[in-house]
């Protein structure tokens, strides 16, 4: 066992979450609370969800109802980041359209089997890379929409459609949210060797197996986010998802 789970694990765990509660504290980047919040509830999640899983992956209807609370979750939360008011739920479009095509041709080619101890991580590995980059892609638009707002009445003023002049000031900043995506896949292998090569290692698989399996996610995540961006990006543009009260 890699971790063992036991008293040390835990104060081990408690010692580091006191430690990032602290420096954000001390810089002033986030509430310590909202830190100590996060671990909390990462821990009781992850401990419910390793009870669930071995329960639902036994009929295809629970996997079913158990990807779709991953995706509700995902886009309550990813909308609710963007912004506070009755538009969040369009955060439901670009992760959809990011998550959905990749999974559907992983299913259809038997890449991926439709069983939940493979389907649940590669779907979840995905839906979070989407939740990331709607995130990240949203609330950089809306800000630069918000700080730059003279550039986009110059553009209407010239004549431009309100969608284009608004698409000319946040696409770029927009953009940035397929960095750490971009960045990953650069300099893996070289900076990191990411969770998924580790695990299958862990499990047994051959260095070159894990080294496919890993490129495929980072390949596969590319894609969807690429694709979450840019729908993030065009409903922004449109109007549909805004800070508008």
């Amino acid at each position: 066992m890699l971790l063992p789970v036991n008293v040390t694990f835990g104060a081990v765990l408690a010692v580091l979450l006191v430690c990032a509660a602290t420096v954000a504290a001390f810089a002033r980047l986030r509430p310590p609370r909202e830190i100590v919040t996060a671990g909390v509830r990462a821990a009781v999640q992850l401990g419910a969800v390793s009870l669930v899983i071995g329960w639902v992956v036994r009929a295809v209807p629970l996997l079913l109802a158990f990807l779709l609370m991953m995706y509700a979750v995902a886009v309550r939360t990813a909308g609710r980041r963007v912004t506070r008011n009755g538009t969040w739920w369009w955060a439901a479009v670009p992760i959809a359209a990011g998550v959905v095509p990749v999974v559907a041709a992983l299913l259809l080619t038997g890449l991926v089997p439709v069983k939940g101890i493979a389907l649940i991580p590669v779907t979840g590995i995905l839906i979070g890379g989407a939740l990331t980059a709607t995130v990240l892609g949203g609330r950089r638009a809306l800000d630069e929409l918000e700080t730059r707002h003279g550039e986009v009445e110059a553009g209407l003023a010239l004549g431009l459609p309100e969608r284009d002049a608004r698409l000319e000031v946040a696409r770029e900043a927009a953009a940035d949210a397929l960095l750490p995506g971009l960045d990953q896949t650069r300099t893996v292998g070289l900076v990191t060797l990411p969770g998924a090569f580790v695990g299958m290692l862990l499990g047994g698989a051959s260095p070159v197996e894990a080294g496919a399996v890993q490129l495929f996610v980072l390949v596969a995540l590319m894609a969807v986010q690429g694709v979450a961006v840019a729908s993030v990006l065009e409903l922004i543009a449109r109007g549909r998802l805004h800070r508008r009260s």
